[in-house]
């Protein structure tokens, strides 16, 4: 990126901010910043791995700005957050390994699906309490195993490209666990952090990125990030599951034209 042409740095560092007020609510972030960064000039894995490194203090700024809500959740994060740094590793070597077009087609299928289960979850959720109630079983805390594995496959995607990461951890914790629903934005956000981190510093020893558009990125996100935490814990339910729905579906749209 050229440090003489200010309207660009500008626009990162505005998409920078976007993405981690966004991505402290929802998760998408990266459908705002990975065009701007392309556009500057940046090959797509260049951009890529810049913006999973500049993106880390938004995310890091979204789980401490949660960090109420995460409260009595210690036993899950580190379970679920092992499972993070595995899949994290895994989906950076892919994205080194892999064609970039690798994962075009399936991301808008794994979107779109993670809305729908989004939208039916307090459905879904309801018949499991019933069914359990039924066999005299108790709700598990974690989830058990099914929700460890696509937790952990999940950050498989995310260390690859992480475009909606977010949404489709909120669908599968929504769809296992009774629980509220800004809770399990404060855990996502604490797996984002995880495997960003985790893929970023793979990425510093494995990848070429650019450390004008990973500062940018690094500041925006981390001012976003708190912004998002402030204005997502104050937003009711359902008002927060709309906006999960809005965003997420027009990540799929810019996926599918781009």
């Amino acid at each position: 990126m050229n440090a003489a042409h200010i309207g660009e740095l500008l626009a990162v560092l505005g998409a920078g901010t976007a993405a981690g007020a966004v991505n402290a609510v929802v998760g998408s972030g990266t459908l705002i910043t990975f065009p701007v960064l392309l556009a500057t000039g940046l090959p797509p894995v260049t951009a890529t791995v810049s913006n999973a490194l500049g993106l880390i203090p938004g995310s890091i700024s979204g789980a401490i700005g949660y960090r109420r809500e995460l409260r009595g959740q210690r036993q899950r994060i580190l379970k679920w957050g092992a499972g993070a740094v595995l899949g994290g590793v895994t989906g950076a070597t892919l994205l080194l390994a892999l064609p970039a077009s690798a994962f075009e087609r399936i991301v808008p299928v794994l979107v779109g699906l993670a809305l729908v289960l989004v939208v039916l979850q307090p459905l879904i959720s309801r018949r499991l309490r019933d069914r359990r109630a039924r066999a005299g079983k108790a709700a598990r805390p974690d989830g058990g195993p099914l929700l460890l594995i696509g937790l952990t496959l999940a950050s498989v995607y995310g260390g690859y490209f992480s475009a909606a990461q977010g949404i489709i951890y909120v669908a599968l914790m929504g769809m296992l666990l009774d629980d509220d629903l800004q809770r399990l934005t404060a855990v996502k956000n604490v797996l984002v952090a995880v495997v960003n981190s985790v893929a970023a510093l793979f990425f510093l020893v494995a990848a070429e990125f650019d450390w004008t558009a990973v500062a940018l990125l690094a500041i925006g996100s981390a001012a976003g990030g708190h912004l998002g935490a402030t204005l997502g814990r104050r937003l009711r339910p359902a008002v927060l599951r709309a906006f999960i729905v809005v965003v997420g579906t027009v990540a799929i749209v810019q996926l599918v034209l781009r």
